[in-house]
């Protein structure tokens, strides 16, 4: 039984700086991941697409799930930063391809980001214990 707070995950390196928060957290029966931007080998993608840096996002989403016992059909919210309402679309496009079926609830909204990145994607799981 989940019975009190677990961090998910070591910590996070950007650019060779730990931050100071937690790449996943669990609590009770839900897992609530911090905002993922593009990441690639341990750097923040800069370059790349709409379609690019969302695959980066999403793949590093299924991979922090994944510490947790969770698959990206455990998802039951999403809250999605976009730089550019004309990433929309492209945007769209890729999520579709991780969430083809029942689908978590979705906000988006266009919005400056603190970092130099197109997409940032936040998500908060629900896997409930099994009993023994």
């Amino acid at each position: 039984m989940y019975d009190k707070k677990q961090v998910i995950g070591g910590p996070i390196v950007i650019n060779g700086r730990t931050l100071s928060l937690s790449r996943a957290v669990r609590a009770g029966d839900f897992v609530y991941l911090t905002g993922q931007i593009p990441m690639k080998d341990g750097a923040v993608m800069t370059d790349g697409n709409i379609e690019d840096q969302t695959h980066a996002v999403l793949g590093d989403i299924h991979n922090t799930l994944a510490l947790a016992g969770c698959e990206l059909s455990d998802v039951v919210k999403s809250m999605i930063w976009l730089r550019d309402r004309n990433d929309f679309p492209g945007f769209n496009a890729v999520y579709g391809e991780y969430f083809p079926n029942e689908p978590p609830a979705r906000s988006a909204i266009v919005n400056e980001l603190l970092v130099d990145v197109r997409i940032e994607i936040e998500v908060i799981a629900y896997k409930p214990e099994v009993s023994a």
